[in-house]
């Protein structure tokens, strides 16, 4: 190392220990205030005003980078537009650190007590990928804090305290848990709290906006709001609103505790919009299609994210992995546990689903059958363990579904699910049915009722809450389950509770209602590809071609577009009708394939015939259909 190197690092050195020893004195005991006006949200651009009370000298202050829930740095900067900085009525230069591009420096000039930031941030109009939502459409809006705000480095999110205003356009309702002030034309002043509660409380509004009580006369409260893009689609019938009121009793039976004062389900309704959820201490962002509540198939592929971003609340808010546990919004998430935070949660929110009346025992089957079957077949299972799923999954949010079954996407949630089905049939085995996944839950979650509040937790800890339930080598179990690489996906928990997966003929209806609402047609398990309907968004694009099957043995890649079927021009029909006819005879199926700008005949020497996923008995006792069964009284689908 020479000279010029131990001066550049010492110089380092010195501006690390002079920002550090200052932020404690960058600002002082006052709250920060905020004020975010939404009037333009139609047009895509959220404005913030934000005032720090601050001290003479070298100050920071930084973007949250490291979001909740999103286990990945996503926090949107390259949209954090328009930002300056005023002190005493005239305009600071400030500077962006040349290394962390989430970090802007200033100097306070002497005498100044507060400085004043205005920002803008800009709301994609379009679906561009799942670490930055279009937060924004026509008619709603979802704003989630960390959009729009600034905070100083140094200081735990708990210890900072915010106090917040919001503006909104004329005539719109809102839905937030975050506890209010005031309310009076249209601007709304909340309660102060700390920054960890104002990130971890967005607000829905929109133009349509309706409220639901879920639980009249019970405390604490729940509710939720459905902001939609027309007032037709916020509509909900008796049975839904039914379904939700059974769910907030079933996670009462489940934990019999809540961490929370009062409970808001934000539910938004548009197609302008990634489907998605993020979870909250004391509520949800929820977005789903417009057409959710009105259309049964559009419902049947989306019951179980309020069941599954609920169920958070307890677990990934209240206990959460020390490597999520993070002090603010700056500091690197470790996901080693997501297969706990996530994969746990995906169990549960397909049982809650099920128990509340979302899911017939029918529609259950069909959905952990088609789960199985796609995590069963995936070639990637071979070279990446689940575990490696989870710690990289700042990697793999987001990626692009072509090549997905040799990358291997977030699979922590689906075959999590299947590892959970088989710890809960091995403790009910064990215990001769007088034990379940339940009892862990309501130790490891439940206690008492408390304000929210984190308590993290390790794999050590979830080993010896498991073994507290019931004596088993769980810390082997999970370790073969995490670090295995198949062949096959970890099916026992089906077989152990009386199923088997199957193939046959027969559609699997939870399969048919993803493809009609996604516009793709799924032969994954026979020719080994999906193709985007003709018509679609993607029309006529092969979105991913398992590794191995014979749509990849013939040649046949992600992305390119199919043309004809046997010299036809291809429709989903004439597809499955070619693959139900080569069962017939020898002849291979003929796919015409354009990759850019070249055609290319494909010929698939296929005929295995259709081939959909179903489960059926084994002959072992049911305990699949018992773990689903509801465990709270009914509740009764109350009018509003």
């Amino acid at each position: 190392m020479n000279r010029r190197t131990w001066c550049t690092l010492f110089l380092r050195l010195l501006l690390m220990l002079f920002f550090a020893s200052s932020v404690p004195a960058q600002t002082g005991s006052k709250p920060i205030r905020i004020a975010v006006d939404l009037r333009d949200a139609t047009k895509y651009v959220f404005h913030a005003t934000l005032e720090f009370p601050v001290k003479t000298g070298a100050l920071t202050l930084v973007y949250p980078k490291w979001i909740p829930g999103d286990h990945a740095p996503t926090g949107p900067i390259v949209d954090l537009t328009g930002l300056k900085f005023r002190a005493g009525g005239k305009e600071i230069a400030w500077m962006r650190d040349d290394v962390d591009m989430y970090a802007f420096h200033c100097d306070v000039p002497a005498g100044v007590e507060t400085l004043e930031i205005s920002l803008d941030y800009l709301s994609p109009n379009t679906v561009q990928s799942v670490t930055e939502n279009p937060a924004a459409t026509s008619q709603l809006a979802v704003l989630n804090w960390n959009l729009v705000l600034l905070y100083p480095p140094g200081s735990k999110s708990d210890d900072l305290t915010y106090e917040a205003r919001l503006r909104l356009p004329a005539g719109w309702k809102y839905g937030t848990a975050l506890p209010i002030a005031k309310d009076s034309a249209g601007e709304i002043e909340f309660q102060p709290v700390s920054l960890t509660m104002l990130v971890d409380s967005p607000v829905i509004t929109g133009a349509y906006l309706r409220t639901i009580e879920l639980s009249k006369g019970q405390q604490p409260e729940h509710r939720i709001h459905i902001a939609a893009d027309s007032a037709a689609a916020n509509e909900a019938t008796p049975d839904q609103v039914q379904h939700l009121r059974q769910l907030v009793a079933e996670t009462g039976a489940l934990f019999g505790a809540r961490h929370y004062r009062r409970y808001d389900f934000l539910l938004s309704l548009t197609d302008n919009m990634h489907s998605d959820g993020l979870e909250h201490h004391e509520s949800s962002d929820n977005r789903v299609g417009e057409r959710m509540l009105r259309d049964p198939l559009v419902f049947e592929t989306q019951m179980d994210l309020l069941p599954h971003e609920f169920f958070h609340s307890w677990n990934g808010k209240y206990r959460r992995p020390v490597g999520l546990a993070t002090p603010d919004y700056q500091a690197p998430m470790k996901g080693d546990l997501l297969w706990v935070y996530e994969g746990l949660t995906e169990y549960y929110g397909t049982m809650l689903a099920a128990r509340s009346g979302f899911w017939t025992p029918e529609g259950l089957r069909e959905t952990l059958a088609s789960q199985a079957a796609y995590l069963n077949e995936r070639p990637g299972r071979s070279w990446r363990n689940l575990q490696d799923t989870a710690i990289a999954a700042q990697l793999l949010y987001g990626s692009r579904q072509e090549g997905s079954s040799w990358r291997r996407p977030v699979d922590y949630y689906e075959e999590s699910t299947l590892i959970w089905l088989e710890a809960d049939t091995i403790i009910r085995r064990e215990t001769q049915g007088e034990r379940s996944l339940d009892d862990f839950c309501k130790k490891f979650h439940g206690g008492q009722n408390t304000l929210p509040k984190v308590a993290p937790y390790t794999f050590e800890d979830v080993v010896a809450a498991m073994q507290e339930i019931t004596p088993y080598g769980w810390r082997v179990f999970f370790a073969e389950r995490l670090n295995s690489h198949g062949p096959g996906a970890p099916l026992g928990g089906l077989e152990n509770s009386g199923w088997r997966l199957v193939f046959n003929e027969t559609m699997n209806e939870h399969q048919r209602a993803e493809e009609v609402v996604g516009r793709a047609t799924d032969v994954q398990f026979s020719l080994g590809m999906i193709v985007h309907d003709p018509g679609s968004e993607n029309s006529d694009e092969v979105g991913d071609v398992i590794a191995g099957s014979p749509a990849a043995q013939a040649g046949i890649a992600p992305g390119m577009r199919l043309i004809a079927v046997n010299g036809r021009r291809w429709t989903p029909e004439i597809l499955r009708e070619a693959i139900r006819r080569a069962k017939r005879g020898s002849e291979p199926i003929e796919l015409l394939v354009e990759n850019e700008e070249y055609f290319h005949n494909y010929r698939i020497d296929y005929h295995g015939g259709e081939r959909y996923p179903h489960l059926e008995r084994n002959g072992k006792a049911d305990l699949l259909s018992e773990i689903a069964r509801m465990k709270a009284p009914a509740v009764s689908a109350a009018k509003d």
